[in-house]
């Protein structure tokens, strides 16, 4: 039975809102997944994009989120032989990939060194975008602000119901967030970004009129309690977050800064639209489009020679190219 391949939404390649184009580099391969086709990398603030030249329908999107580990090793290409490759492994689910990005430039580093710095400042502004408990954002009674951070609201004498005694504390309204620590113990805090803000209400509990925040299922799906006195305060601080909330969402802050050192000269400056015929392709066969990317292969076809370890004192299946058993117990540890 003929299989059709199905193509690819543009709409998911298309920018989010506050999603920014970093760099874009050229003669990039596809080494793992599309070996001997040339291709182009966006790098953007939250991800990485690769399309073939040849046919637009081939192409993957990669989330910073999913990156377990950037690194460099020798890969084969059928374009370049063996040369300096980019490795970026991650995860989704339950099931591990690993993309491999050779630049076709004899010489260049830029895609190392933009992928990896891009992703960097990523995993060090998490606080923009992953809600936090317990995390060293207080320092002598006041905020530690984030970069792009302003205050708008600091309020004293909020309670947080998350106990049966409710703990005192204070509460920070931000352009990017809500903060509340206690105030008898600074690491006793929460930071909650508006991009992990499911809703805000007020509702009744046992200690009266409280405000609610509900985190998203990303974060934990939790539901936060504070009072605050008098009643008009806590409906200004409602009116506050929900008003901010909504600004955020119309104009995310996600707080990843970088710039190259010689920005990218826009596509629409040097190129010319791509158009892609509206060409139905049929396979005899149906494909697996991840397939290609499991790491280590998914499934081996044959296993490799055992070799001893002197880490473990036994032999071991010998080890791929680029991979040692310390990589192997940090991947373990993502699990």
């Amino acid at each position: 039975k003929k299989k059709k391949k199905k193509k690819t939404p543009h709409r998911e390649f298309e920018m989010r809102k506050s999603e920014t184009k970093i760099d874009i580099i050229d003669s990039i391969e596809d080494t793992k997944g599309n070996n001997g086709e040339k291709g182009q990398l966006t790098v953007t603030n939250l991800r990485l994009i690769w399309c073939c030249s040849k046919n637009l329908k081939i192409n993957l999107s990669i989330g910073y989120n999913c990156i377990i580990s950037i690194t460099i090793h020798t890969a084969n290409s059928r374009i370049r032989g063996p040369t300096q490759a980019l490795y970026v492994l991650t995860k989704f689910n339950s099931s591990r990939f690993e993309f491999i990005f050779t630049n076709l430039v004899k010489g260049s580093p830029r895609h190392f060194t933009t992928v990896q710095a891009v992703h960097r400042a990523y995993e060090t502004s998490k606080l923009y975008r992953d809600l936090k408990l317990r995390g060293a954002i207080i320092r002598d009674k006041e905020l530690l602000l984030l970069p792009q951070e302003d205050i708008v609201t600091k309020t004293s004498g909020v309670w947080n119901l998350s106990s049966d005694q409710g703990n005192l504390g204070t509460f920070y309204i931000s352009n990017v967030r809500v903060v509340w620590y206690a105030n008898l113990a600074e690491n006793f805090n929460v930071s909650i970004p508006y991009l992990q803000i499911k809703s805000v209400r007020i509702r009744d509990s046992k200690f009266g009129p409280a405000f609610v925040i509900e985190t998203t299922h990303q974060s934990g799906a939790y539901v936060l309690g504070f009072r605050v006195d008098p009643p008009e305060r806590l409906q200004e601080i409602y009116k506050e977050v929900a008003s901010l909330h909504k600004v955020y969402s119309t104009n995310p802050i996600f707080g990843v800064e970088y710039k190259t050192e010689e920005p990218a000269v826009p596509l629409s400056e040097i190129t010319e639209p791509q158009h892609q015929d509206d060409v139905e392709i049929v396979d005899e066969e149906a494909t697996d489009a991840f397939a290609a990317y499991y790491a280590d292969g998914g499934m081996k076809n044959a296993d490799r020679r055992p070799v001893f370890e002197p880490s473990l004192g036994l032999s071991v299946e010998k080890l791929r190219d680029g991979v040692t058993m310390e990589s192997l117990w940090n991947c373990i540890s993502f699990q």
